[in-house]
């Protein structure tokens, strides 16, 4: 883990250390089911994320989305035409995001099976 004996800044804001760097920009219950899903399903409209995040409102996974554009994590492609077509897709740096959450979804598996997860 990087650290550094003050703060970092990064994109206006002041860190500990990049590993929370990493949870800012990742963190939260949707953002990364967001990732793994366009990760393991590839490119996907904003009704099938929806259906593959049953529990997460209209206006979270919306919010969710930007951010994740914003951070460069994700791409949105809107095609002109009616009606409006969205599509989103991981771009090369959210792409790289994909063996940590493999490793998230291994251990969690593990702990599964264990019975630690009833």
């Amino acid at each position: 883990m990087s650290t550094n004996q003050g703060s970092l800044e990064f994109k206006n804001k002041q860190y500990a250390c990049t590993f929370e760097i990493t949870i800012d920009l990742i963190g939260g219950k949707w953002k990364p089911l967001i990732i793994w899903h366009l990760g393991t399903k590839g490119t996907l409209r904003f009704n099938e994320l929806k259906k593959n995040l049953p529990h997460t409102t209209q206006k979270m996974l919306t919010q969710q989305l930007r951010e994740l554009e914003a951070d460069g994590l994700i791409h949105r492609e809107v095609y002109a035409q009616v009606p409006p077509k969205v599509e989103y897709s991981l771009t090369e740096l959210g792409k790289s995001l994909m063996p940590l959450l493999s490793m998230m979804c291994s251990w969690g598996d593990n702990y599964y099976k264990q019975g630690m997860g009833e």
